[in-house]
């Protein structure tokens, strides 16, 4: 019989999601309830302004039709105003920003336009799945860059032989899943790092918003980062817009026009309506988002409290939208999540899933009120006596 799957398909590993959706499949087929921390998808309404600005324009005619670069202009202005605003940096929309159809589609494309095959990726040892596929699917090698006890890259731990073919580094804070944050010294460190070697740092940076304690300040707020940086901005997060599938890029204008040729051939950017919608966002007062920050802080305060009454040994995140909880050692943590939802109904992300760093962890997402968490939290501990 013929193979109908390239060698590229055939590279791209198994989702830990999907294993944890057929698992939540199976449990409501069986009639049980699922108490889902699985998915980092907000359970919050969008603002009602920006829902307000694409049923307005859903009912425009003149929105409908292919979308062009022209017709992504007056969202790229809206979105390099709001960098310059906010974080002191003008970025030229013509030239240093692009729309993307959500980051996980602008980080697969940017791999494509800025590494050759074979060409080495440096990202952490734990990451977000997605990073993992869109490195095999570019063609090129990732190579685990281990962490140290804050979950950030080591980055003078990566041997020469890797380094020297390395072309692009991955980073990503407030990171997913481990929660882990980047203060002004380490991403300073990690442009002469990158300097020094010939490196492209892509930064991506969905949790932007999501800061409960201190800061956590955009890669390319860093004086001189724009030479050797391309920043991905999400609506998911902090507009709650999941499945919307809308982002930017600002960064390095070379690698910005490198993804534009890329995507080109592949797609007409969003719906019109979509970028009003995100024009509508981003012109919303910084004080509006955090008040619904303040309410994923006390749903963290509900779980991690329950979680450390109980003598389980797991940090209190100051950003993101996770709880990076480990587990005794020698327990499997896929095992143990699939037993999880199996007894109790809670559905968590086994930590194997975000790369070899993860094994014997779980991410648990902080996507159900504080009440709903207290309870889905006393079922782990159950669970683990």
């Amino acid at each position: 019989m013929p193979s109908f799957t390239s060698k590229r398909a055939a590279s791209v590993p198994d989702s830990v999601f999907l294993v944890m959706d057929r698992a939540k499949s199976r449990r409501r087929r069986q009639g049980g309830e699922v108490i889902d921390l699985s998915i980092g998808s907000s359970d919050l309404p969008p603002p009602k302004e920006v829902m307000t600005a694409l049923a307005e324009a859903a009912l425009d005619p003149k929105t409908y039709g292919y979308c062009l670069k022209g017709c992504t202009r007056p969202f790229l202005e809206a979105a390099t105003r709001w960098f310059a605003e906010r974080f002191g940096v003008s970025f030229d929309p013509d030239t240093e920003a692009l729309t993307l159809i959500g980051t996980q589609e602008g980080l697969a494309h940017l791999l494509m336009a800025v590494a050759d095959p074979g060409d080495v990726l440096l990202l952490p040892e734990v990451s977000y799945p997605s990073y993992w596929g869109a490195a095999r699917v570019a063609g090129v090698e990732p190579y685990p860059v281990p962490l140290d006890p804050a979950f950030r890259p080591v980055l003078e731990a990566i041997p020469p032989e890797p380094l020297r073919r390395a072309r692009v580094l991955l980073l990503n804070f407030p990171n997913n899943p481990t929660a882990a944050t980047a203060d002004r010294a380490y991403f300073e460190r990690a442009l002469a790092f990158a300097e020094a070697h010939d490196l492209l740092i892509i930064h991506d940076n969905p949790y932007v918003d999501f800061i409960f304690e201190g800061e956590a300040l955009p890669l390319l707020s860093i004086e001189g980062a724009k030479a050797r940086t391309v920043e991905l901005f999400s609506f998911s997060k902090s507009y709650h817009l999941g499945g919307v599938r809308l982002g930017f890029a600002l960064g390095n204008a070379e690698a910005i026009a490198a993804l534009e040729r890329i995507k080109a051939p592949i797609d007409f950017n969003q719906y019109a309506g979509i970028l009003r919608m995100g024009i509508k966002a981003l012109s919303l007062p910084l004080a509006r988002i955090r008040e619904d920050v303040a309410k994923f802080q006390k749903r963290r305060d509900a779980l991690v409290k329950t979680l450390q009454d109980a003598g389980v040994p797991v940090p209190s995140p100051k950003a993101s939208l996770y709880v990076w909880m480990p587990l005794p050692s020698g327990t499997d943590d896929v095992t143990f999540a699939l037993r999880l939802i199996e007894t109790t109904g809670v559905a968590v992300a086994p930590g194997q899933g975000f790369g070899p760093g993860g094994r014997g962890y779980l991410r648990i997402a902080l996507v159900q009120p504080p009440e709903v968490l207290k309870a889905a939290a006393e079922k782990i501990v159950a669970m683990l006596d």
